[in-house]
Parts: C-alpha cells; structure tokens; sequence
C-alpha cells in the first residue's frame, strides 16, 4: 500500500503540471506522513546529503562550461568545420549540422542547451536553404538528445554517483554508443534529403577546411582535453568540469574575444538557475529513492520481472519499454536516480555489466528527450522555430525510430560500449 500511495501520489502530481522536482518531494513526504515509519527529516536530509558529494560537484562546472562555451563563439566554428566535411553531400546542411550537435555534445553534457546553442543558428540557415523548416527542426531536437550521450554526460555522473560506478569509465563507454547513434540520424537525413531533392553546396577544397579546422582549433581542443585527461589519468572527471570552465573562459574572453566581460554576470546567472533546478531534482529524487530502498520496492519489482522470465533478452526488453514510457513523464536525472536501484540489480543478475547498463540507461532516457508530453528538446525547438509541439513530433518521428534501432543495436552488442574499456 505504501508503494501504491508514493507512486500514485507522485502521478497526480505530474498529471497537475507540479514541476518534476517539487512532485518528487511532495510524494516522498506524503508517503512519510502516511506509513509513520520514519521522521518527517528524513526528507530533508535527503535533500541535504543527496548533494554532498565531490563526483556531484562536477553537475555545475559541466553546466557553467557549456553556458560558456555556447556564448564565446564555439558553435559556429564547430559548423564551419562540420560543413566543410560533408556540406557538399547530398543533405550536406543538415548533415553537418548533426555532426556539429555532436562536437557540442562533447562540450556541453547536455540535451537541450545542444539544442538551444545550435538551434538558433542552423534552423534559420536550413531554412534559407531550401530545406523545410518542419525537417530543420527535427534534425536540431534529435540531434541535441547526443548532448547526454557523447561524453561529457550529465545523466552519466548522476548514474556514477547513484551505482556506485566510475564516471570516467562511463564517459569512455559513451563513446562508441555516441557514435552509432549520430550515424543512425545521418543516414535517416540522407535517405529523406535525397527524397526531397536537398542538395549540397559547393565541394570545400582542402584549404577551406583547413582553415575552418584553425579557426574551430580552440573549441575542437575541449572534448580532447576532457576525455584525454580523464583517460590518461591526469584528473578526475570533477577536476575535468573545472577545467573545462576555465578553458572556456579563456577561449571565449581571450582567444575568440566573443564573449565580454560584461557578459559573464548572465552567464553565471543562466548556469546558476540551470545548476539549482537540476539539484532540486537530484536531492528530491534521492530522498525518494531512499525511501523505495526502506520499503523494499527494488526487491520487489527485480522479483516480480523474474518471474515474468528467465530469459535475458525479454527482461532486457522490458527494461527497455520501461525506460522509454518513463522517459516520455520524467526527467532524465530523477529517472536515473529513482530506477538505478531498482533496475541495476536486475540487470546485474542477468550477467550485463553495470557500465554497459548505464549506457542503456542514459541512450533509454535520451529517446525521452523526443518524446511528447515531456519531450524538453521539442519545448526547445519550438520555441526557436515558432512550430507547435505537434508539427514537430510528426517530423521527428523518422528520427525516433532510427534511434530506437541504434538503441537496440547498443544494447545486444555490449562490445560498442566496453571495447575502448577493454584496453585499459
């Protein structure tokens, strides 16, 4: 009944339109209140401890350099050297606007402020180049969801801190899986280009990108920089999100001279508000976790899966639609803290590895930044382009289904997620 009481408290709450963190909270206390098994500070000691974390530290530094990054000027080189690339293909724009939501991705560790930064500049370009401004969108929203598959992630720490896994061993699993998603985006944008007669621009000779690759050498140098550290063993990936903050400055006030001093108090401001709404959520979702892990509602549910079946790939399964429902009513963050402990032991029991799982987990949850009712890259997207929800969730389904393939694809063959593991 306890169960039933968290769970149904917490859907009414998301069906009112309460915002994800507060509901989380709001469900943890009722059902304190009802069971009177624990005091009432329990909550807020989850609140509290949830986010006393080093690992935790690097949420901020990773969000305050993408703020950073995406207003010293990175984003347009990234496009140019993209373009430079693959422009003159057969969908080449949008092709290189991918990859370029993709170079931003290893920077920013973040869904929708890939969107946001790369949005603004490449719907308004697509669309002056013929391309229909339902599919520019499209292909921008799906894109961003890399922001937290591509290495520097966000949702990788929370799942590091919460399963107990390295986070630096995450962001090096994340890498192949990155990979494999954005070439499924490219080639569904190079099927409907070619049936929609979008062709490329000019072939970029080999000095053009040369010098577009000098230009964008600084923003390039960020995800070698990060991952490079992390792998080698130079500093942790905390130590990293610092880093890349005072990298970021320093490209943006010294190098590119883009961004002002005068600009700094907003983009602090900006990172400020992102960082607190996400540890809102953090401590909510902890506390709620913790009080799963009381009632034994892990146990229960990891029982309850085995008894559907013992076979590996339909509990797999399972998880999967699981993951992808949750993704389209919850937020990335507060799922991963809420199910990690629930689904991890199951996944464990089956013989998966928990980083390959966490890789499921994270590519699962992304989906979910596509989807309706949630679906925050589609808010994002809407918002720049000035299409409804509903014009682009048509568009993008192609999109969803390519990547519900490359999801597949990652999680029955672990090799993608574990190979660059493997020669450590």
């Amino acid at each position: 009944m306890t169960a039933a009481v968290l769970f149904g408290s917490f859907a009414l709450l998301l069906l009112l339109s309460v915002p994800i963190g507060i509901a989380i909270g709001v469900a943890t206390l009722v059902t304190i209140i009802y069971s009177g098994s624990m005091p009432l500070e329990f909550l807020a000691q989850g609140l509290v401890t949830s986010v006393d974390s080093f690992p935790l530290m690097a949420v901020p530094f990773f969000i305050l350099a993408g703020e950073i990054m995406s207003k010293g000027g990175v984003s347009e080189r990234l496009f140019r050297v993209a373009n430079t690339l693959v422009g003159h293909r057969t969908g080449g724009f949008a092709i290189a606007t991918i990859l370029t939501c993709m170079f931003f991705a290893a920077i920013s560790g973040s869904g929708p402020a890939t969107v946001a930064a790369i949005g603004g500049i490449m719907i308004p370009a697509m669309v002056r180049q013929g391309y229909d401004k339902k599919f520019a969108t499209a292909v921008v929203c799906a894109a961003g969801s890399l922001g937290v598959i591509i290495p520097p992630s966000i949702p990788m720490v929370i799942y590091g801190v919460v399963g107990s896994q390295s986070i630096g061993n995450m962001f090096i699993a994340g890498i192949f899986p990155g990979i494999i998603v954005a070439a499924g985006l490219i080639i569904w944008t190079y099927i409907y280009s070619r049936k929609k007669g979008y062709r490329g621009m000019e072939k970029s000779t080999f000095k053009d990108f040369i010098k577009a690759f000098w230009e964008a050498k600084w923003a390039l140098l960020v995800p070698i920089i990060i991952l490079g550290g992390i792998y080698g063993g130079v500093f942790t990936p905390t130590e990293a999100a610092v880093v890349a903050v005072v990298y970021g400055l320093i490209a943006g006030l010294v190098l590119y001279r883009e961004l002002k001093i005068k600009d700094l108090p907003k983009v602090f401001i900006d990172s400020a508000l992102t960082t607190s709404t996400v540890l809102i959520i953090v401590g909510a979702a902890t506390a709620f976790g913790r009080l799963l892990t009381v009632e034994q509602i892990p146990r229960q549910v990891a029982d309850a899966m085995l008894s559907i079946s013992e076979n590996p790939i339909i509990i797999i399964l399972l998880i999967t639609l699981l993951l992808l429902i949750v993704g389209c009513f919850m937020d990335t963050l507060a799922a991963i803290i809420i199910l990690t402990p629930i689904l991890l032991p199951v996944a464990v029991n089956l013989g998966i590895d928990p980083i390959h799982f966490g890789i499921i987990m994270v590519v699962n949850l992304a989906i979910g930044f596509i989807t309706p009712p949630l679906g925050v890259n589609l808010f994002v997207g809407s918002g720049i382009s000035g299409l409804s929800i509903e014009a682009i969730s048509k568009a993008i389904m192609p999109f969803f289904v390519a990547m519900i393939v490359t999801l597949l694809f990652i999680t029955f063959v672990p090799q993608i997620s574990l190979y660059l593991l493997s020669l450590r």
